[in-house]
């Protein structure tokens, strides 16, 4: 385009012939192209105009490129509404940047209230979003259809929803498909499935457009019908309309949900017919569907059949490994690949990698992610990124800094409180956690089915019993919660451990719903731990006619029966295991040091400075005994309980991991511990004492919760 050129050409035609480019270029999302006109429209020196800056600010913003947007709107001569609204667009992602904007624009119109009422929708700020409806409609300015549109996407899944329905259906509005789709969409995340589909049926056949067909499918996938969702896709096709990645997109989320990977799977044969399956959006269903199944191989390959993966397909990638503890180190990698390809991360890269790095309990993993996060400089949904921080460091044993970061949240929700509650109970710390869920009911949050769960778990580990109880009917009677099985195994677990076997016993018959294994597990753990053989008996027998797989309970039972002198039905029992197939897990210990990770089996040989180890343990136990230490053999389960027996227990994998961070590490600092399964009752005497012989304050995460040892006392105060 030559301005400079075009002198025969009147000032209007060439002004035109401008813009009608430029608008080709945003349209085309062609930034290059873009740029040219712009660069060329300057070197020509024609005098600056409002409207043509007005258009140049258009196309910046329409490519979300708000850096620029801003250089070239603080250029501009005399800026009008238009000027304000291009510049308040391209900040849309930001709403709170967003608000600062549009309280600048001396008249703000329609469009200036929509822009921002879209981006209070995307960022799911529902009363911000409803405070600037009632000031637009307080101040005479008309709502339309787009107004309504972005209210209830804002509000979805709450009351208002309805609320919005009803004005739209007064003022007329409910005529544009784009409220109706928006209803729909806003009934179906707030579970109301029969309002979406009578929005839906009401729409009418001339009506529907595209996103009207992909919204309801979408909302089938969200309550988990995928034959519903197929079928109307079907119905779709046949009524004339194309399918799309959008479409293709909410099929498989379907699926996903229903976790239906046969049809999931047929489905993705015929996109691999059409092609259809190299598009991200739709590869991103695939991923998605493939990895909640449980298929991550199957999910990797549709990732890799993708020639230019774009953001939201990565983090797709990187949330299904998160899924699957053994695939954490993949997700971490994928982070990094990501970014290697030109990526940066956004808030959910962040969580979904977070929570990957929490499977693994890497302390120095998360503290690189926390600082990259703090560089990063995260604006939307920052909340969300430092609950999965709170998680992360509370599943590394690093609770204090959890805390930290919690009570310097300028903002929380429901899932902060959560996040800090699971973590202070984990960690033994159950009167803070108590404190903090008080505090919670005196706010503004409201607690959830999760929130209880911490709770009761906090009870069940300090011997709260009466508290428990109180808690737990309080679900439904103050906040209409009803019990889930995990919430019975909770009170189960806290009965059990409290000696009140009876009591367990008789909310066991008085559930709902059967007791799942899970929950017969928890009553199995208390038993041994009281030496409650007959209903440990029954609780291993449930286990197994539950899961017929599943080797904790005969190893449990046997190592009850050992603890017992009973060797004759312990070997009874290793000898129905070895004829079911039924493998015990190894158990083992590890420690991260150096951003190394060593692993340790009881009676370790494979280490290469295992020698080193035993010797400083042989040292360490001598020491030990004169510290009152005396090794407690009915933990060795051997038939010779005494040199035989010591030798085992002093072995065991928690002191061997323990022994070699101490012998790495400098004096004084701490050391953290993870074990696989659950802590026997001598490492926990043992390294109590070690503790207060070192120094040291040494924390040990096993399978149910962070044992932390300082100056010979323990979190759990001996009651785990």
């Amino acid at each position: 385009m030559a301005l400079s050129c075009a002198r025969g050409l009147g000032a209007a035609t060439a002004e035109a012939q401008f813009v009608a480019r430029l608008t080709a270029s945003a349209a085309a999302g062609d930034l290059l192209s873009g740029a040219a006109l712009h660069a060329r429209f300057a070197k020509a020196h024609v005098p600056p105009t409002t409207f043509l800056a007005n258009h140049l600010l258009l196309f910046y913003s329409r490519l979300a490129l708000p850096v620029l947007t801003r250089r070239l709107f603080d250029e501009v001569p005399q800026p009008n509404v238009f000027s304000h609204n291009a510049l308040l667009a391209a900040h849309a992602r930001d709403p709170r940047l967003s608000s600062e904007l549009f309280a600048r624009i001396p008249d703000p119109d329609v469009v200036s209230y929509n822009t921002l009422l879209a981006a209070f929708a995307s960022a799911g700020l529902a009363e911000d979003a409803l405070r600037l409806l009632s000031s637009m409609r307080r101040g005479g300015l008309p709502v339309d259809g787009f107004t309504v549109s972005s209210a209830v996407s804002a509000v979805a899944g709450i009351a208002s929803v309805a609320q919005l329905h009803g004005y739209a259906v007064v003022s007329g509005l409910d005529s544009y498909v784009s409220v109706r789709n928006s209803l729909t969409s806003g009934y179906g995340k707030g579970r109301l499935l029969e309002e979406a589909e009578r929005v839906f049926a009401d729409t009418g056949d001339s009506v529907r457009n595209h996103v009207s067909w992909n919204c309801m499918i979408a909302v089938y996938g969200q309550h988990g019908h995928g034959r519903k969702a197929m079928e109307l896709f079907q119905d779709m096709a046949r009524r004339g309309f194309t399918a799309n990645a959008c479409t293709l997109a909410s099929v498989l989320s379907a699926f996903a949900t229903a976790k239906d990977v046969v049809a999931g799977t047929g489905l993705h044969c015929r996109l691999i017919k059409s092609k259809f399956s190299r598009d991200p959006h739709v590869a991103s269903g695939l991923v998605d569907l493939y990895a909640k199944c449980g298929s991550v191989q199957d999910a990797w390959k549709a990732f890799s059949e993708v020639d230019k993966p774009d953001l939201v397909l990565w983090n797709t990638l990187i949330s299904g490994y998160s899924l699957h503890e053994d695939f954490s180190e993949e997700a971490l990698r994928s982070f990094c690949a990501m970014q290697r390809a030109g990526f940066c991360p956004d808030d959910c890269s962040f969580v979904c990698v977070i929570s990957a790095c929490s499977n693994i309990s890497s302390p120095s993993q998360g503290q690189q992610l926390h600082c990259l996060v703090i560089k990063s400089n995260i604006q939307s949904n920052r909340i969300s990124v430092h609950n999965a921080i709170i998680t992360l460091y509370s599943r590394c044993g690093k609770v204090a800094e959890a805390k930290m970061l919690f009570d310097r949240m300028t903002e929380r929700n429901t899932v902060s409180y959560n996040s800090i509650i699971a973590g202070l109970a984990q960690h033994g710390h159950a009167a803070e956690a108590l404190k903090l869920f008080e505090g919670m009911l005196n706010s503004e949050y409201e607690p959830t089915e999760i929130t209880f769960i911490s709770v009761l778990s906090a009870c069940a580990h300090t011997g709260k019993v009466d508290e428990g109880w109180d808690y737990f009917n309080s679900m439904k009677q103050r906040y209409d919660i009803d019990p889930c099985e995990e919430h019975y195994s909770c009170m189960i677990d806290l009965l059990a451990r409290a000696r009140k076997f009876d009591e367990a016993e008789e909310l066991i018959t008085k559930m709902p719903f059967s007791l799942s294994p899970v929950g017969w597990t928890s009553l199995l753990g208390a038993c041994r731990t009281h030496g409650n053989m007959e209903l440990g008996a029954r609780a291993a027998k449930e286990i197994l006619h539950l899961s017929p797989s599943n080797a904790s309970a005969p190893v449990v039972l046997s190592n009850m029966y050992a603890s017992a002198g009973k060797w004759e039905e312990a070997a009874k029992i290793r000898k129905l295991m070895r004829d079911q197939g039924i493998r015990k897990m190894p158990g083992c210990s590890w420690i991260e040091l150096g951003r190394t990770v060593h692993i340790f089996v009881s009676n370790e040989v494979s280490h290469p400075r295992i020698k080193e180890v035993y010797r400083f343990l042989e040292l360490m136990s001598g020491k030990m005994r004169l510290a009152g230490y005396v090794p407690d053999v009915r933990w060795a389960l051997a038939k010779d309980q005494a040199e035989e027996g010591e030798v085992r227990l002093r072995h065991h994998s928690e002191k061997l991991a323990v022994a070699f961070g101490l012998m790495n590490t400098k004096e004084g600092e701490p050391i953290l511990v993870m074990k696989n399964l659950r802590i026997c009752g001598d490492c926990h005497n043992a390294i109590k004492i070690i503790s207060a012989i070192t120094h040291r304050e040494i924390t040990v995460r096993d399978a149910h919760r962070f044992h932390c040892f300082s100056d010979g006392s323990c979190s759990c105060g001996d009651y785990w």
